[in-house]
């Protein structure tokens, strides 16, 4: 569980597609609006956090609803989640549980742990590290994008521009 300063609370700002690969990305905003995380994702995931942040009924569960209605019926809290680590490109993240006195870490995709988060209106946390590499991500090694351009794109990204892309 965080334990000191390090960590930052972040929101979803929205969904938005790589210029390049048409791949999802999910933006964290800090919620003082000063700083921004891109996190690449699959379309499966998007799907899960574009019903979500549009507050889609669905007649069935989705999977991420599936693991929030499990962990309550286990007499569990999911508590809140945490984007901790960013090693090679891949993002890494906690899911924190709370039963009784007892605290669970879970780990988990970001996307995954993003998708229940919204789910369950718990608080995202980013770590200071992470928010700093993530500014240096190599999108060269992936064919994606020129260094420094996708800060250019995100800069340029107004709100309205955030869900106008149909995942």
């Amino acid at each position: 569980m965080i334990k000191d300063d390090t960590y930052t609370e972040m929101q979803v700002k929205g969904l938005t597609l790589d210029p390049l690969t048409s791949m999802p990305v999910v933006l964290l905003k800090d919620l003082k609006g000063r700083q921004t995380i891109p996190i690449w994702i699959g379309i499966l995931e998007a799907s899960a956090i574009a019903a979500e942040l549009e507050k889609v009924t669905l007649s069935r569960p989705m999977t991420h609803d599936l693991l929030r209605n499990t962990v309550h019926a286990l007499g569990a809290d999911i508590i809140m989640v945490e984007v901790n680590d960013l090693r090679d490109n891949t993002f890494y993240a906690t899911i924190y549980l709370k039963k009784g006195k007892k605290e669970i870490a879970v780990d988990a995709r970001p996307s995954d742990a993003i998708a229940i988060a919204l789910r369950v209106n718990c608080p995202i946390f980013v770590s200071d590290k992470v928010i700093e590499r993530s500014k240096r991500i190599d999108l060269t090694a992936k064919g994606k994008i020129e260094k420094g351009a996708w800060e250019g794109i995100l800069e340029k990204l107004l709100p309205e521009d955030f869900g106008k892309y149909k995942m």
